[in-house]
């Protein structure tokens, strides 16, 4: 039976039905297993680990490996990468992966052609020879959008592996696997989890032999979740339509605000999700000041929680110099919508 993704993440990986058993799969603490069996080790593999694997493959649409971070989960996909491999990848992003790259880059472990991921054809002409395209869509923290199913078909043509992190847009707004990509990404820590307490990353994949390169990447460099994180994040994901689309629906009356108010000069926004990006009418420091005088938003760096967080982004030194001094990201939380304004509205007038 076809079900509805709201639906997906509350059923998606129970156990199977059996008298008294629990709906739940439970919480598996072992490393050690008897010879025999489908898990050979810790390492490779645990029951309370596919349980959420299988739930996150049933919103995505295929097979799913979960790892220990987000940036554990784009490092296994590099490491099958051969040494000088071609990536095209966008000149602006999450910070972990524009580090990752920009390091790989410069020591010629791969050659990363970045562009202007929202320049359709520049991106496309940048593919010639690329053994991956890996796609942000929408980017951190700008959030531009790239046009995927226009991307992922060229590439497919070329006979180009394509990889979209889907962390920002998730399931209920695209499947990349539908369109073509060979990869999906996640930042499970994110609004698949939803509570600020899980760190965790996942791929997805309908190519079993991809799979298997990407199992054994995160068997032998040990980025493995462990059982209890995997189980607090399957219990997030239970909730994760009504988080995200409260979350959304907050974000779409807030933006309408924002663009009205008189010390905000550009408000950014996708036309979907809970994340807007602003840019204040004033200095570096004083857009810091703004973020530091919020009394519910929390001032912290993450996203896709029930909580509203905010952060001016430029405070990394990491951060891309495209990114505007003056861009505070918020992700907007499942907060009523007035206390959140309320909120935005004291902390401007900090300046």
């Amino acid at each position: 039976m076809s079900k509805h993704p709201e639906t997906t993440s509350i059923t998606a990986g129970r156990p199977e039905v059996a008298p008294g058993a629990a709906i739940n799969p439970p919480i598996v603490l072992a490393s050690t297993f008897y010879a025999g069996g489908s898990i050979g080790y810790g390492a490779y593999g645990n029951q309370t680990c596919t349980a959420l694997e299988d739930a996150i493959a049933a919103l995505e649409g295929g097979s799913t490996l979960v790892f220990s971070s987000g940036m554990a989960a784009v490092s296994a996909l590099f490491s099958i990468l051969p040494v000088g491999a071609p990536v095209v990848a966008s000149n602006q992003g999450s910070i972990g992966v524009m580090t990752l790259l920009n390091s790989f880059h410069e020591s010629g472990r791969l050659e990363v052609r970045f562009v202007d991921i929202v320049n359709t054809q520049l991106v496309i002409d940048a593919m010639k020879g690329a053994a991956l395209v890996w796609l942000e869509s929408p980017t951190n923290p700008c959030l531009d959008v790239a046009e995927l199913e226009t991307l992922i078909t060229a590439a497919k043509k070329m006979g180009i592996a394509v990889a979209v992190d889907n962390t920002f847009a998730t399931p209920l707004v695209q499947n990349p696997l539908a369109m073509g990509a060979d990869i999906v990404m996640h930042s499970v820590t994110k609004f698949l989890s939803g509570h600020s307490d899980v760190l965790m990353g996942s791929l997805s994949t309908n190519d079993p032999a991809l799979l298997n390169r990407l199992q054994d990447s995160r068997s032998f460099n040990g980025s493995i979740p462990g059982a209890f994180e995997s189980w607090l994040a399957l219990r997030g994901l239970r909730t994760f339509p009504l988080r995200f689309n409260k979350s959304q629906e907050n974000a779409k009356e807030l933006i309408i605000k924002l663009a009205a108010h008189p010390r905000i000069t550009r408000v950014r926004y996708p036309g979907f999700g809970a994340i807007i990006s602003f840019e204040v009418d004033g200095t570096a420091e004083q857009t810091q000041k703004v973020c530091e005088s919020s009394q519910l938003i929390v001032h912290a760096t993450s996203l896709g929680s029930i909580e509203s967080l905010w952060e001016r982004r430029r405070r990394w030194p990491m951060e891309s110099l495209s990114v505007p001094e003056q861009l505070i990201r918020l992700s907007v939380g499942c907060e009523h919508v007035d206390d959140i304004w309320d909120d935005i509205n004291l902390a401007l007038a900090s300046i």
